[in-house]
């Protein structure tokens, strides 16, 4: 008898979220997150929606809307996925979407906390607020979070820590009340004109203003066109990788349709691991 893995049911589920409050065919007959402006991207978002079976159809969802339903399913993907890696991962882990878009949002994390002091500061300098810029706006879309440990925690098994060792360790408690940033993760419903560059931008500012240890910084898109998803993906140094929301019906549609270029395009991103599908996420966040 054949069973069905946690993460193929979450995977499942997931996509029934999103086929029930984000992607369907509008009056015209057009996936949502499809450029109808372009043949191309009709094409092979016509087609992922096909293989994962519409439930309905309607008018197309706004794009601020459509972002907070995408970051929302993710965000319950991550945590249900994410959870079931206790044994891989030990911790008090917790996964949720920032609502906030300030500096304090971020600042609530260890690595971060000194970001809400520039951003006071520079809010009554203006010179300062000038030569900072917004390098310290940071506004991640969901995020996991660990809480620091107690003593009792790290010593369970031996003896490793006392009053004399470790003061300033960021993971003991005794040392530190605010949670660690795990992971910063993005989610792009679509990567239409720049909204590429500025995840790439945030990703940069994740790296040059943490104080510690870096989170994972990965991006989630639902985005149709090979060639847009590479314009992110692409290159090294900032984000980590990006994850595809289909990527198994992208590359199934893509062959189909024979666009030879996007076919070599997404075998270069996945062979260069810059590229995997959403189910390969909550794994390389174990790591």
């Amino acid at each position: 008898m054949t069973t069905t893995s946690l993460f193929s049911n979450s995977r499942t589920r997931f996509h029934a979220l999103l086929l029930e409050t984000l992607l369907w065919f509008d009056g015209k007959g057009i996936a949502t997150n499809a450029d109808k402006g372009q043949k191309a991207s009709i094409n092979i978002a016509n087609g992922i929606l096909e293989k994962l079976v519409p439930v309905k159809s309607g008018p197309k969802v706004s794009g601020q809307r459509a972002g907070v339903r995408f970051e929302e399913a993710c965000a319950g993907f991550v945590d249900e996925t994410f959870s079931a890696l206790s044994h891989m991962r030990p911790g008090l882990w917790s996964v949720f979407r920032v609502h906030g878009r300030s500096a304090s949002a971020i600042a609530k994390f260890d690595q971060y906390q000194h970001l809400l002091n520039l951003a006071s500061l520079s809010k009554d300098n203006a010179a300062l607020a000038a030569a900072l810029g917004n390098d310290y706006a940071i506004t991640p879309d969901v995020v996991i979070a660990r809480e620091p440990e107690t003593d009792e925690v790290i010593n369970f098994l031996d003896q490793l820590v006392d009053e004399t060792v470790a003061a300033r360790f960021s993971l003991r408690k005794s040392n530190n009340t605010t949670p660690l940033l795990h992971a910063s993760i993005s989610c792009k419903w679509t990567l239409r004109s720049d909204r590429a560059q500025n995840a790439r931008s945030e990703a940069l500012n994740l790296i040059r203003n943490r104080k510690g240890r870096l989170p994972h910084v990965v991006v989630v898109t639902a985005e149709p066109m090979p060639g847009r998803i590479a314009s992110l993906a692409l290159g090294t140094g900032d984000i980590d990788c990006v994850y595809h929301f289909a990527l198994e019906e992208l590359i199934e549609v893509v062959n189909a349709l024979g666009y030879a270029d996007s076919e070599e395009l997404l075998d270069t991103m996945i062979q260069g691991k810059r590229l995997r599908d959403i189910s390969d996420l909550p794994l390389d966040l174990a790591v």
